[in-house]
């Protein structure tokens, strides 16, 4: 009986703890990657990472930097409430042709995770211009041009 009486308190305990929440700002984001899929270049590169502080203290993103200069975050300067929620823009230059794979890190005050990953993939395909869209003449040498 007293085992059973001890298993059953370690049980609670274990169980109150494990639900118990960690004080300070906690950052959770609605996703940690976008796909862009296949988009022509020169198309809108902007897509929004949606987060809500589920912690107990005010959130404050300190920093967002992006892996290259082609990949622009934008991100809330005033701190985010404890349940309140806020997105993080970002950029990508889609003047640049071929497959797409960079993140940006997020730093913030969270206790469960200060520096966030998030991540932009895809694949840019080049547009053809109305010049190279064109017929072209071409000339044989000697030869005469036929109107």
């Amino acid at each position: 009986m007293k085992k059973t009486m001890l298993l059953l308190a370690l049980t609670v305990v274990s169980f109150g703890m494990a639900n118990a929440q960690v004080a300070g700002a906690k950052i959770e984001f609605e996703k940690l990657e976008h796909d862009y899929g296949t988009i022509d270049q020169g198309a809108n590169g902007a897509t929004e990472f949606r987060f809500t502080n589920t912690g107990t203290e005010p959130l404050i993103i300190s920093n967002a930097k992006g892996s290259c200069g082609c990949t622009v975050p934008e991100w809330p300067k005033e701190p985010i409430a404890p349940g309140a929620s806020s997105s993080i823009k970002v950029k990508y230059d889609t003047k640049r042709v071929g497959p797409i794979s960079k993140t940006v890190t997020i730093t913030s005050n969270a206790v469960d995770n200060g520096n966030s990953l998030l991540k932009i993939k895809g694949t840019v395909n080049a547009v053809a211009s109305e010049q190279d869209a064109m017929p072209t003449m071409k000339t044989i040498d000697g030869a005469t041009p036929v109107e």
